[in-house]
């Protein structure tokens, strides 16, 4: 899938005042925008789709300890002269290259130029990021992040639903896959070292376009941020879209998931107690995105308008799931959510992925 990208910009990361000065004027004279960040957290959402990162050598050991990805297209940036040192943190972010100033400062501009160049054009871009979470138990979370990865397989797209809630029943369940076989999470935990992409999608169970990692019910425990990382990046490589079904209790791995999501959905019946469990879960959930939405789901047996939620919770509304009283026993009976393309969820669904701005056979 293409998108035209008007601007693919390089990431540093830098607490470096000097430094900063530096390249952003290598970059002004490309011209290029550069995003900047002083640490490896606020760089991670980024740090896998940037064209090339350059890390300051004063916050390579923090990258290193945050244990960002192994990615191409990593450039230490020094004055140090120290050949030892600076070769150490170089294997440590796992760079390719190391530039020291001032006689480096004629390769970068060289290679900002390159980068300018290929991405001021149309691109192969990565595939979206969804994250859905309730804003209480029982929500409807799990079933609305499953519905969307179904329906966009249903309108042409390539999808994988990742399960990151492990005392959930499990995403393979509610897509009636449980005797799917493919790769689950405590497999994917147990890898050590890099992981092909195109490898890890391919191992997971599918079924047409559509693919899911789900949590195993025979062997719970917590998710690490590296698998989920690896997860998250084979995903939007070699998908369309990929959904997260999150926890309202949020561990290193969903925080990671929510700033990797370029849309983060709260789903909150429309019922008095549950918005104000939302509001909790919202107020943990905002510190990590910019993107969160609500969805409202019926019915409303207190007359709570979507309106009035949204004005209580302070959200945008990315739309409303009616009543769809035959769901529940669709679902026990091993139909995934949305299967049949029909209903209210179905629609919401389409209406979700057209807002995300993919192409596809999407309809209202």
């Amino acid at each position: 899938m293409e998108h035209a990208v008007a601007r693919h910009r390089p990431l540093l990361v830098t607490d470096d005042l000097d430094l900063l000065d530096d390249v952003l004027n290598l970059a002004a004279g490309v011209p290029l925008d550069v995003d900047v960040e002083s640490g490896p957290e606020p760089a991670r959402a980024r740090y896998p789709d940037a064209p090339i990162v350059l890390i300051g050598d004063a916050a390579a050991q923090a990258c290193a300890r945050a244990r960002l990805p192994r990615r191409r297209g990593v450039v230490l940036l020094t004055r140090d002269q120290q050949m030892d040192r600076v070769t150490a943190l170089a294997e440590a972010v796992g760079a390719e290259q190391i530039v020291r100033f001032p006689d480096g400062a004629g390769w970068l501009s060289d290679r900002l130029a390159t980068v300018a160049q290929r991405h001021a054009v149309t691109v192969t871009a990565r595939g979206r990021i969804l994250a859905v979470l309730g804003g209480r138990g029982g929500a409807g979370a799990s079933v609305l992040a499953a519905g969307l990865a179904i329906t966009a397989g249903n309108v042409g797209l390539r999808s994988l639903l990742v399960d990151a809630d492990p005392l959930g029943g499990g995403a393979d369940l509610i897509l009636g896959w449980e005797d799917v076989a493919g790769l689950r999470w405590p497999a994917l935990a147990a890898t050590s070292g890099a992981v092909d992409p195109p490898a890890l999608v391919s191992a997971l169970p599918s079924r047409g376009d559509v693919a899911v990692l789900s949590c195993d019910r025979g062997q719970p425990g917590g998710l690490s941020q590296d698998a989920m990382a690896a997860a998250l990046d084979a995903g939007s490589r070699g998908r369309d879209l990929v959904v997260t079904d999150l926890p309202r209790s949020l561990d290193d791995a969903a925080v990671l998931a929510l700033r990797a999501a370029d849309r983060v959905l709260l789903v909150v019946p429309a019922e008095l107690r549950a918005c104000v469990a939302a509001a909790r879960v919202a107020a943990t959930v905002t510190p990590h995105t910019d993107e969160l939405r609500l969805v409202v789901r019926g019915p409303a047996p207190g007359r709570l308008r979507t309106r009035q939620i949204a004005r209580s919770l302070g959200l945008p509304v990315a739309g409303t799931l009616r009543a769809e009283p035959d769901l529940p026993r669709r679902l026990e009976q091993g139909s995934p959510p949305a299967g049949n393309g029909r209903g209210p969820l179905a629609q919401l669904c389409r209406r979700i992925i057209g807002d995300l701005g993919l192409t596809g056979e999407v309809a209202a």
